[in-house]
């Protein structure tokens, strides 16, 4: 097999032909003191990685393996090892000759032996893990923490320093890539793209973030695929295709392949050298074109792919079976190592075949030969502050909120669209950021849809493809990124966030679920890196949720999902929290509170429709620092016990809460009313189950204990049961909210539907009201009636009733 084959890249618009030349072969690219330098450097972290797998004990193998040197348990992957420690190799190379400011994607699942090798070697680990010095005590550390308990995962996870991208999830190293790339000029993100990863849908549109990246404003990303032919147990999909239809996918993603294969580690050494040598040559030169010589057609950026075997360097034949270059290689070769003495003298064989004397002194450190293209300082690979953002990271200035809040003569009179108040706030933010480029807006072609479109006003739609003159609010440089892959807005913000910016992720409701994987996958990132007293805390991933449940008037059922709370309430209470603005102002009030907060996931759910203006800024400011107010205005106990509690946390909620509210005070005046707002969830919660959650003296002073609560929520009822069940008086709540019913119809008819409408409520409250149920029957049956009266009219007319219409608080 060849060293080297390589595709002539096309020729990229805006630049000379002869930039785009890429010789065919490369046997004596670099000199024999470079070969040697890489070869060593990817001896050791091969056996490095390999020792991480099996060693408990006898790190330098200064006595021959026992049975007691071996791990009881064997976990991790050695088959995508090779391929990754010859790429971190010839990073440090390119690294330390251009002066790079460069982080690398590790996207192969089980990449976790590799990388954290490569930061033991070049020190990073050790720098900020003294225990794990870089020498024989430490290596032996090194090997036992792996995989083992109380040590580290197999994954490229939180712990290894230079990273952002964990290796448990496949799908999202292009995402996380490009979003690490956006407003950082001068950076290059290397992204190394396993086989089997490229098979999930989110890395297939991961390949577009090319469209949306800057030459100007933006890094670079250089995607690496590695080939290496299989899976867990199956082959690899791109692994296996005709070269000629490989290559013709890669260029219609737009890119401009070169090609590294071979079995012959000096040879292929040569030939990736030579391949990172144009692929960087090509970016820089792209660059320039478009930074120097105003080019505006997008480039056709470089990448590599790296054809090697899996396993490569390891058994070739375990047990009379192929290994190396097979699916048998891609987690533990050998097996039976503690009990099978042919497998422990086979493992033997593999580790001294990577001649450890020179690679590491009689103390265990390396010789400083294999060091000698190891970048210096915040050059490395593990040490690059970009890959740890919280060090780069800026407050955002101070939104003015007052500048944007609506005003409010009378509660529940007025109406205004929340998040086109909350537009105008983006806007500022944008605006206020436009030099220093550290804030941007994602989300699935649906910035107008969800009313966010002023910020259009001072940031674009950012954009590097052809240009119609039918186009509105495209830019070159604009900061709003739309692209309907929800997968590839939630990378991009993460990658985004993880070194050191801000931003906000605004989505449908009942399709956010699309990148719940992902959101749990950060979820866990976070709580992780806050246990890592060297990872410094980062921007918060906001989601805002809009086109809820409650109005899909025109798309009906399928839009109707508000379950994404429910799962994410199951994640790290230090990392999550909720938000249920009932109004514009409050949502102004979570903007300014979760926007500018770190290493937590905030929600917030926000309609887009006309609703109701219920607090004035003050107020809303108030009732989002307590999360729970008590509405004394709205209700009819003041200066008595309650009979009864109307709850509410969400718009429409809030809205139905009032409005039975107001029905019962009109029919039943002598009934005292509490009415009570929730707009931040996570309050309902005990303290020890949530940094947010009232005490219990708190609870019960607001909700009572022996008082029927009713419970107007936005989303799943059960919810609320879940969150207040060890509550005093949680048998008393009765809860209301979405239960899959409804499809196209009017607003109000979803909720008589899933029974949370007003005149429902009003009737819960009379059922559990005890003595309610004999004196206020004729109430009752009215109410019921009008549920009736509904719905004949709705059939008949097609909107709501004039009374539901027209209705108002005052």
């Amino acid at each position: 097999m060849s060293a080297a084959e390589t595709a002539q890249p096309n020729e990229a618009a805006g630049t000379p032909a002869e930039e785009s030349a890429y010789p065919s072969e490369h046997t004596d690219y670099l000199s024999e003191g470079e070969i040697s330098v890489l070869s060593r450097y990817w001896r050791a972290a091969n056996y490095l990685a390999v020792g991480q797998i099996y060693l408990l004990d006898n790190p330098l193998l200064g006595e021959p393996l026992a049975p007691e040197h071996i791990k009881p348990r064997l976990l991790g992957h050695w088959g995508t090892t090779p391929g990754l420690t010859l790429v971190y190799a010839h990073l440090n190379r390119v690294i330390s000759a251009r002066g790079l400011d460069m982080i690398h994607v590790t996207g192969p699942g089980h990449g976790g032996p590799a990388t954290v090798a490569c930061c033991w070697l070049d020190g990073s680990y050790s720098q900020v893990y003294p225990d794990v010095s870089r020498d024989g005590a430490g290596m032996a550390r090194l090997f036992k923490q792996f995989s083992f308990p109380g040590g580290i995962p197999s994954h490229v996870a939180p712990e290894v320093p230079g990273s952002i991208h964990e290796g448990g999830e496949l799908g999202y190293s292009l995402a996380h890539a490009y979003g690490a790339a956006f407003d950082n000029p001068s950076l290059v993100v290397a992204a190394i793209v396993g086989d089997g990863e490229a098979e999930t849908g989110p890395l297939a549109t991961g390949w577009h973030g090319n469209k949306f990246l800057d030459p100007v404003h933006d890094g670079a990303v250089l995607p690496i695929l590695h080939l290496n032919g299989y899976k867990i147990a199956n082959p690899a999909v791109l692994a296996r295709l005709p070269r000629e239809e490989l290559d013709a996918l890669l260029r219609g993603y737009g890119h401009e392949p070169v090609y590294v294969t071979g079995e012959d580690p000096e040879r292929v050494h040569h030939a990736l050298a030579a391949a990172f040598d144009h692929c960087l040559d090509r970016i820089a030169a792209l660059q320039r074109a478009a930074r120097e010589e105003g080019s505006e057609v997008r480039p056709r950026w470089p990448m590599i792919v790296l054809r090697t075997p899996k396993g490569w360097t390891g058994p070739r034949e375990v047990d009379g079976k192929p290994v190396e270059g097979t699916w048998r290689a891609h987690q533990v070769p050998l097996s039976g190592v503690r009990d099978d003495p042919g497998h422990l003298a086979q493992l033997e064989e593999w580790m001294r075949g990577y001649r450890p004397s020179e690679l590491f002194d009689e103390r265990g450190r390396p010789w400083p030969e294999l060091l000698a293209q190891v970048p210096d300082g915040e050059r490395r690979l593990g040490s690059n502050p970009h890959a740890n953002g919280g060090r780069l990271l800026r407050s955002l200035p101070a939104p003015d909120i007052a500048r944007h809040a609506v005003p409010v003569p009378s509660p529940g009179t007025g109406q205004h669209e929340p998040t086109r108040v909350l537009g105008g706030l983006l806007r500022e933010l944008m605006r206020d950021t436009a030099e220093r480029r550290d804030f941007r807006l994602f989300g699935p072609d649906e910035t107008a849809s969800n009313r966010l479109q002023e910020v259009y006003e001072v940031s674009g739609k950012g954009w590097q493809e052809e240009l119609l003159g039918t186009d509105e609010d495209l830019s070159r440089q604009g900061r709003v990124l739309e692209m309907l892959s929800e997968h590839n807005c939630q990378g991009w913000l993460e990658g985004y966030l993880l070194t050191g910016r801000h931003g906000l992720f605004s989505s449908y409701e009942a399709f956010i679920h699309i990148v719940t994987s992902m959101a749990n996958q950060h979820a866990k990132w976070l709580k992780v890196s806050r246990e890592l007293p060297w990872r410094m805390p980062v921007s918060s991933l906001n989601y805002l949720l809009t086109s809820h449940v409650w109005r899909q008037d025109h798309n009906g059922f399928s839009h109707q999902d508000p379950g994404f709370v429910d799962h994410m309430v199951n994640k790290d209470p230090e990392t999550i929290r909720v938000y249920l603005p009932p109004d514009a102002n409050s949502l102004l009030a979570v903007a300014a509170r979760t926007l500018d907060s770190r290493d937590r996931i905030n929600i917030v759910v926000a309609g887009k429709q006309p609703s109701f203006d219920w607090l004035d800024l003050d107020e809303a400011v108030h009732h989002v620092e307590r999360g729970v107010s008590v509405w004394d205005w709205a209700g009819t106990d003041t200066g008595r016990t309650p009979d009864v509690v109307l709850a509410a946390a969400g718009d429409v909620p809030t809205t139905e809460v009032m409005a039975a509210a107001k029905l019962l005070r009109e029919e039943l005046p002598g009934l005292a009313v509490r009415v009570v707002n929730v707009v931040d969830l996570m309050r309902l919660l005990p303290p020890d189950r949530h940094p947010h959650g009232l005490n219990d003296r708190g609870f019960d002073a607001v909700f009572t204990t022996d008082k029927p609560v009713i419970f107007a929520y936005h989303g799943y009822p059960w919810l609320i049961h879940r969150l207040t069940y060890r509550r005093r008086g949680h048998d008393n709540f009765h809860v209301r909210g979405y239960k899959e019913e409804g499809t196209t119809t009017t607003p109000f008819d979803m909720l008589v539907l899933n029974d949370m409408d007003r005149y429902r409520l009003a009737m819960d409250v009379i059922d559990r009201v005890p003595g309610l149920a004999l004196t206020a029957i004729s109430v009752r049956q009215r109410l019921k009636d009008k549920r009736a009266d509904h719905r004949a009219y709705v059939v008949r007319e097609g909107q709501d009733l004039p009374e539901i219409r027209e209705w108002t608080w005052s």
